[in-house]
């Protein structure tokens, strides 16, 4: 099968890729599951962007590198922050439903910002966006979609991309097109304890790894400090926004404690707030409190933490929520230009799976659907040498297995929890590689969706590990307890 583009995935920067690449060719665009199910999907927050006359691009810049221990590509910072406004009109035009009030956008706060930057749908941003770029999308004549179909390996030869085999139910095919597009997210769901959706499964990057992609800053996974902890759930994300609104972190004696470890108290970058949540929670439950603001305010400033609490014998309105850090967001990724070019000619990547050097060693609260937007946008640079025949190659076929990998992912996201989490040591991550190496060169042959996703664990896994046990010094959300 042919087409011009090949697009993985269907979060902001697979749609918005797509879109653009609509002008040029045509657009065909695989996700594994269906269209709205994406990492985008799930964001709560919001998108940060200088929307405000009191703001200013040094401001966000600024936060950008701070909150990144200076470790991110200031060239990629200053063109996100430059590019942010823009996209946030392009996304108005669309139909996104921003809160907004007499014509003028609400604005929050959170985490790392020095002030409120941060415009937002609710505590659904993401799914605000999504919807209203999947509308779009459905209505393009010059974009294919194909749900319930999940990729399986880049094809390359001699150094350039020229599509990508996947799996259909039981049917192996091969796509290809001029240019290949990687967004397919991150890698969260590695993780035991995670607040992304079961799809975070690295797909993009192991295939990336296994092309010969350059991969880098893998060892800077951010752990979001407020997931729901409570026994027999599983851990659902209370939005750093509840914090920029008034919501106080406290310990098992019901004190207030983040002044004792940053100046920004609860709005302090998110690394440094989950481990000191992990410090406190050593002496027992720690609990984030908003009871004290209004409760019609907070009912309808986040309706849908407040209806899943309320589902599960929880009122945010009048009592504090359990909490604990859990797996969040890559920083790193396959190593892209501003125009996500990679070193594999005609494969491109945006987005999640990305590093395009904006987050460093930490990611600043709300930049990620900023990047995804502004970095897919660049198309018009990207398919200025894609004027190229379609060309097919041949593959080695792969066969369908009916072999059952449900309990290996879940060892795998055991072993990163255990040993590649918040707090890591040479021994643990050691002992990470070796067990993941193992069930990396023991899985079966043949495909299907769960051994394909965990043979892409696997890898991603180990190459995390890898990285963290090279960097022998803290960093950002990359955190140590044996450095010298």
């Amino acid at each position: 099968m042919k087409t011009d583009f090949v697009v993985i995935g269907s979060g902001i920067a697979g749609l918005n890729f797509a879109l653009e690449a609509s002008k040029y060719g045509k657009v065909t665009l695989i996700t594994k599951k269906e269209i709205m199910d994406s990492n985008t999907n799930k964001a709560q927050g919001g998108i940060a962007a200088v929307l405000d006359r009191h703001d200013s691009t040094e401001s966000h810049v600024e936060d950008t590198l701070k909150t990144g221990c200076y470790h991110n590509d200031i060239e990629a910072v200053e063109y996100l922050v430059k590019e942010g406004p823009k996209m946030i009109k392009k996304l108005l035009d669309y139909g996104t439903p921003f809160e907004q009030k007499s014509g003028v956008l609400k604005l929050t706060r959170e985490g790392g910002h020095k002030c409120r930057r941060v415009a937002y749908s609710g505590d659904h941003t993401g799914h605000a966006i999504e919807k209203t770029l999947v509308d779009v999308v459905k209505e393009n004549e010059n974009i294919e979609v194909l749900e319930d179909t999940m990729a399986l390996d880049l094809i390359v030869k001699d150094g350039k991309c020229y599509g990508v085999q996947y799996l259909q139910g039981k049917k192996v095919g091969e796509l290809y097109g001029k240019a290949v597009i990687l967004a397919t997210g991150g890698a969260g769901y590695l993780f035991a304890k995670t607040t992304n959706p079961d799809i975070a499964t690295a797909d993009g990057l192991a295939m990336a790894a296994r092309a010969g992609a350059k991969i880098e800053d893998m060892e800077f996974l951010q752990f979001h400090p407020t997931a729901l902890s409570k026994n027999g759930h599983d851990p659902f994300l209370i939005s750093e926004a509840v914090r920029g609104e008034g919501g106080k972190l406290k310990n098992s004696k019901g004190k207030r404690f983040m002044h004792k470890y940053h100046e920004m108290k609860e709005l302090a970058p998110r690394d440094i707030v989950a481990r000191a949540i992990a410090k406190e929670a050593l002496n027992g439950p720690v609990t984030l409190d908003i009871s004290h603001e209004d409760s019609e305010f907070l009912k309808t400033r986040f309706p849908t933490i407040y209806e899943t609490l309320i589902e599960i014998g929880i009122d945010m309105t009048k009592e504090p929520i359990p909490v604990s850090p859990a797996a969040h967001y890559t920083c790193g990724g396959v190593k892209v230009n501003l125009d996500g070019e990679t070193n594999i000619g005609n494969l491109y990547a945006f987005g999640e799976v990305s590093r395009t050097g904006v987050h460093g060693a930490n990611r600043l609260a709300s930049n990620s659907l900023l990047e995804s937007i502004v970095f897919s946008n660049n198309i018009i640079k990207a398919v200025k040498n894609l004027e190229h025949e379609v060309e097919e190659v041949p593959v080695e076929k792969q066969e369908f297995s009916d072999f059952d990998a449900a309990n290996l992912k879940k060892e795998i996201r055991q072993i990163m929890w255990d040993h590649v989490g918040l707090i890591r040591n040479e021994k643990g991550l050691k002992t990470s590689i070796q067990k993941l190496r193992s069930i990396e060169e023991n899985l079966p042959k043949g495909v299907n969706k769960d051994l394909i996703e965990a043979k892409n664990m696997a890898i991603a896994g180990r190459i995390i590990a890898e990285a963290a046990l090279k960097r022998k010094k803290s960093l950002g959300c990359h955190f140590r307890d044996d450095e010298i």
